[in-house]
């Protein structure tokens, strides 16, 4: 590099450092070329694999509309007519998914850490705490989300139980809080014991207690460490939000459902596919993004 100085005119030299000479970074020639071929190598990248991306298109398009079903599938699936009819239908449904998602994620969110911090807990008096915890996570983990659902959804009802509701969606619900809470509670187990037993040690010699160490120590360097993870299975769980319709409750797919079997045309199936589609992709770059961040800073030595 090439140090260039440049010198004040006008201004006497030696008071307070006024006058010294200025020192300009000018990068030198081979550094300007070494930029200039980074930017021409990014920039073809860049054309190959716009290009490489349009022929693949092309290629799959021709396939598809070339076959022998093209337009018996087109008319089934891809009508403009009953996209039009669905859409505002859908969207209305998908406004209890949403409502779903913010509910039953909060609710996930608490239970999850609750069963963690129970898995977690040392000493013997704990130890019945502890097995319930671990048979809550083995069980709702092994059986499928379908089952669980219309266990409780159309099980439940069955019982005739006063007091309790044969609300589809509060039972929908519930069945999701169920079945989500033991993920979401390994994955705060996991990081709860990512956190070195130093951390508890030294807060304990500052006078913390136990409880004390755990909530102001333990867990937020667990929660920054989970937060891929989780953020993974609330998009899940979005997805997921779908399938109480079941019960009967009239969500996004419910809604599309009754289109279907009016018309039975199943271009509002690809209409509800669609707009989850588009209300999952931001959650999923927002956890690429974090996650990104997240391995960059532990790259460079600083903290999780």
């Amino acid at each position: 590099m090439t140090l260039v100085k440049e010198e004040s005119a006008g201004e006497p030299e030696g008071d307070s450092g006024e006058g010294e000479a200025r020192e300009a970074y000018v990068p030198s020639p081979r550094r300007i070329e070494r930029e200039r071929y980074k930017r021409s190598r990014a920039r073809r990248a860049t054309a190959i694999a716009a290009l490489s991306t349009l022929v693949t298109g092309v290629v799959l398009y021709l396939v598809v509309v070339n076959a022998p079903g093209w337009p018996r599938t087109k008319e089934t699936f891809f009508s403009a007519q009953y996209a039009r009819e669905a859409f505002p239908k859908v969207l209305e449904g998908l406004w209890l998914n949403v409502r779903l998602l913010l509910v039953c994620g909060a609710a996930v969110l608490v239970l999850g850490m609750l069963i963690a911090v129970a898995r977690t807990l040392r000493g013997p008096v704990f130890f019945p705490l502890r097995a319930l915890a671990a048979a809550y996570t083995d069980f709702f983990r092994g059986l499928p989300l379908i089952i669980n659902l219309m266990i409780v959804v159309l099980g439940v009802p069955a019982l005739r139980l006063q007091g309790i509701t044969v609300d589809p969606v509060l039972l929908g619900g519930t069945a999701l809080t169920l079945t989500y809470s033991a993920y979401v509670a390994e994955v705060f187990r996991a990081g709860i014991e990512s956190v070195h037993p130093s951390q508890r040690a030294a807060a304990r010699s500052l006078g913390l207690s136990n409880r004390q160490a755990l909530r102001y120590v333990v867990l937020p360097q667990a929660v920054r460490r989970q937060v891929p993870p989780l953020l993974n299975d609330l998009v899940s769980l979005q997805k997921d939000t779908g399938l109480v319709s079941i019960g009967g409750a009239v969500d996004a797919v419910r809604a599309a459902d009754i289109i279907v079997g009016r018309s039975l045309n199943y271009t509002p199936y690809i209409v509800a596919g669609l707009v989850f589609v588009a209300l999952t992709i931001p959650m999923t770059r927002f956890t690429d993004w974090v996650t990104a961040r997240m391995d960059r800073r532990q790259a460079q030595g600083g903290s999780i």
